[in-house]
């Protein structure tokens, strides 16, 4: 097959790109010429990107397109006025794809990219899996069975997907530009629930999720650290260096699990991985010996560590990732000064939940932001700048990206740097470690 990708270095994007190539087929697509964390592996592979343009377009294409590319964008005019092209975008495509394994997917406002991994890691002690996440990986053999895969609610895109097992890390509302409210975002995860097949997984101390009305058509299982969640962590030690915690399923043992990570939000999503492994049948030296390989995904509390300064890239971009992300860096790099550097994605996010962010970001010591610039930040008509948020903290900066932007942050050091955007602040952050 000949496959073309409209916005080929999105982190699902360059994933599929990179199984599909792998799977022996044609693949190409288009981007910016900017430079993106996800092209390595486009480029290990010789996959050709080129500059959006619509004679980009050729006869007998299956043409995927990414979702940020709306139906005016011209490369999708073109594609779709094609009547030799095969079109479908993203979660479309990825629906069929993945009917042909056991699919266990990862859904939720937040944490949905490292449970995903997680998930990858433990289904190999099980059997040849494949998997696809957003942080630009993707993996996939001609032997695969097992599939890993982040379901995102983003315009209830989801709704393609229909797992055998799914867990719920939470329903945290997001994405105002689109949905109504809380009860509408509700609403979406359970038409999702009425598609998976065996069983899912719901983090039980969520007060949206315990609201959720789920599908009768298959059973539903809470897991926390609470005697109401049906599987349970108990004798939990949390640690600077790790974790240790027994599990209980329907009050009966599991077994004990020693895992090497760090935050109270990996031992949660730890948690919803070895409820998917119990309902798929493995032992739990098997999970956590999977677990325990787990090394993390792309952009997600990525530490770097030169002399007396930490550098951390996180994809934090709701109040709640940017709080649990401080916390994290505080519990990991204890008493020491704590720089924040935020950049948002979409305006109607940052307008919607500004006291939200205000009240997260207040945990650092210093806070810096950047302006918007992604080709999506003001796609539904919100118009309001980086300087909408700044007027509501106190003592944060606006700085650019570039390096006037580094020279102001290197003046913090020695200092623990916390980069938190959706979008390509690992480039500012690439600046100030090379100064």
């Amino acid at each position: 097959m000949n496959y073309y990708l409209i916005g080929i270095k999105g982190t699902g994007m360059a994933s599929l790109a990179c199984m599909l190539k792998d799977l022996g087929n044609e693949v190409s697509g288009s981007d910016l010429e900017k430079h993106f964390f996800t092209e390595e592996p486009l480029i290990q592979r010789h996959i050709p990107v080129y500059p959006f343009n619509p004679s980009n377009i050729h006869d007998g294409m299956h043409v995927i397109i990414g979702n940020a590319f709306l139906e005016d964008f011209p490369e999708v005019i073109a594609a779709r006025n094609n009547p030799t092209c095969v079109c479908a975008r993203y979660h479309e495509f990825v629906g069929g794809f993945v009917k042909n394994y056991e699919t266990i997917a990862a859904a939720g406002s937040h944490g949905k990219t490292t449970t995903t991994g997680m998930l990858a890691s433990m289904f190999q002690e099980a059997g040849e899996t494949g998997w696809l996440i957003g942080d630009g990986e993707g993996h996939v053999t001609r032997d695969t069975s097992y599939f890993a895969l982040e379901a995102d609610e983003f315009r209830r895109h989801f709704l393609a997907y229909h797992p055998a097992v799914a867990i719920i890390t939470n329903v945290d509302l997001d994405h105002v530009d689109y949905f109504h409210d809380d009860a509408d975002y509700r609403l979406a995860y359970e038409q999702f629930s009425a598609n998976v097949t065996r069983g899912i997984l719901i983090y039980g101390e969520d007060s949206e999720a315990r609201k959720l009305n789920l599908s009768t058509n298959v059973p539903h299982y809470w897991y926390g650290l609470q005697d109401n969640d049906d599987l349970q962590a108990v004798n939990v030690d949390e640690r600077s260096d790790g974790m240790s915690f027994d599990v209980l399923f329907l009050k009966k043992p599991v077994g004990h699990f020693e895992l090497p990570f760090v935050g109270h939000h990996l031992l949660l999503n730890a948690l919803g991985c070895i409820g998917a492994g119990i309902l798929e049948g493995m032992d739990a030296a098997a999970m956590e010996a999977g677990l325990s390989r787990f090394k993390g995904v792309k952009r997600r509390f990525a530490v770097t560590e030169i002399g007396e300064n930490v550098y951390i890239d996180d994809y934090a971009h709701h109040p709640t990732e940017v709080s649990v992300t401080i916390d994290t860096a505080r519990k990991r790099f204890p008493g020491r000064k704590l720089v924040v550097i935020f950049k948002p994605h979409r305006a109607s996010r940052v307008k919607y939940f500004a006291n939200d962010f205000v009240k997260a970001l207040e945990k650092a010591d210093k806070v810096y932001l950047c302006e918007f610039t992604s080709i999506d930040d003001k796609q539904d008509g919100t118009d309001i700048n980086i300087q909408y948020l700044a007027d509501r903290l106190p003592g944060s900066t606006v700085i650019p990206e570039d390096e006037e932007g580094a020279k102001i942050l290197i003046r913090e050091r020695p200092a623990v740097f916390l980069f938190m955007s959706s979008k390509d602040i690992y480039g500012l952050e690439s600046i100030v470690e090379d100064e």
